[in-house]
This record gives structure tokens, sequence and C-alpha cells, in this order.
């Protein structure tokens, strides 16, 4: 059974992993001081610890269907209060959107029609704070094979969540004193990379040692 063995995961966290890093987690108690705001899709593909190999502690996490943030004043405030919680009150330097292979939520959003009867409320989600990414995709990108048009629109839907952020106050003030970057990433579940947009040469390239500025406008070419 699933839950059996998620419940047999509680049991060797509490039996083996806990006892040999109990100093770490008293540390955690007195509070947090996390170095990044992580931004991912709820996809259970994706892990944002394993893939940064982070301790506790050290990423702030939103997830959601498409690792989407609405624009300021939106009518989801989930995310924003997370978003202002982070920066403003953690003093979090670094925000990386993380978008990942095979989503089914873009592949969704390229076919939005079938969700409106068969899943309402995806629908409702993609619709209203997908399609500046969808109709960017349609007008500019709609030749593509499914496969590349699928790897696109997932690159794209980073760099909208990127110009998203930017419509924050807070957000904005601390870009414009540099006191924050922010980062576009894309990881492939199938090799364990993870790419991140290369401002010079305006698309995502292989993450080695450092990620990469992300300049206005926004927009992959090629």
């Amino acid at each position: 059974m699933p839950l059996t063995r998620i419940i047999e995961g509680v049991n060797q966290f509490h039996d083996n992993y806990f006892p040999s890093h109990q100093e770490l987690f008293q540390q955690l108690s007195q509070g947090q001081s996390p170095e990044v705001l992580f931004i991912a899709c709820s996809d259970s593909r994706i892990d944002p610890c394993l893939i940064t190999q982070s301790p506790p502690g050290r990423l702030f996490v939103i997830r959601n269907v498409g690792n989407i943030i609405p624009t300021y004043g939106s009518a989801s405030i989930a995310e924003a209060a997370a978003i202002e919680y982070a920066v403003q009150a953690l003093g979090i330097k670094e925000i990386i959107v993380c978008g990942h292979s095979h989503c089914g939520a873009m592949r969704g959003l390229l076919q939005i029609g079938n969700l409106s009867e068969t899943m309402p409320m995806v629908y409702s989600w993609l619709r209203m704070h997908g399609e500046a990414t969808r109709r960017l995709i349609m007008d500019n990108y709609a030749h593509e094979t499914p496969d590349r048009l699928l790897k696109t629109t997932i690159e794209q839907n980073v760099l909208t969540q990127i110009e998203n952020l930017e419509t924050y106050p807070v957000v904005r003030s601390r870009l414009h004193a540099g006191a924050l970057s922010l980062h576009a990433w894309m990881y492939e579940i199938e090799s364990g990379s993870v790419y991140a947009f290369n401002a010079a040469q305006r698309k995502f390239a292989l993450l080695k040692q450092r990620s990469f500025p992300v300049p206005d406008p926004l927009i992959v070419t090629g």
C-alpha cells in the first residue's frame, strides 16, 4: 500500500536520519534563514531539494501546477504572500523559477479546450494565468513539431514567470537596489541536467558553475 510505504519512510526518518542530524534540527527549531526562493511545479517527479542537494532550511519553496506566478494584484494571493514573506521578512536575495521537461501543465495549456469539462479547476488556473505564454507560443511557434513545441512552451512559461515576478513591488524595489537576482531554470528529468537562461545567447544553456542574468525582454529566439 502506498500509505504504508510513506509511514515506513517516516519511521526511517525518525529512527535513522533525525538522530544523526539532531543538531541541525535543533538549530532549525530556532528559526529559518533560507538562501533561495525556489519556485517549482507540483509534479511528483520534481524535488527542489534533491535537484540542488540542499539540506533542510536552505530553500524556501513555492510549488503549484505549472510553476506559475500570477501577476501582482491578481485573484490568487497564496503565491503573492509567499513571495512577499520570502523577500521582505526572510531577506532572500536569489529567486529561481524552475520548469521541467514533460510538464503536464504545459501540455494541458497547449490543449486547453480539452480541460474545461474534465478538470475545470485546472482549466481555470491555466486559462487565467497561462494565457500570455499560450498566446506567445501559438503566434510564434505553432509550426514546430509537438515535442519541440512543448519544450519551447516550458521554457517560455519560465520566462513569463520571471516577468510576472517583476510586477511585485517588493521584488521590483530590491531589483532596482541590486539586492535581488532572478534566475530562469529548466530541469530535464531524463538526463538530470539543469539549464539556465543565458542572456547573451538568448537561450537556455547547460548550468555548470553559475547561473545567468535574465534581462528584458524575456523572449527566447531560435
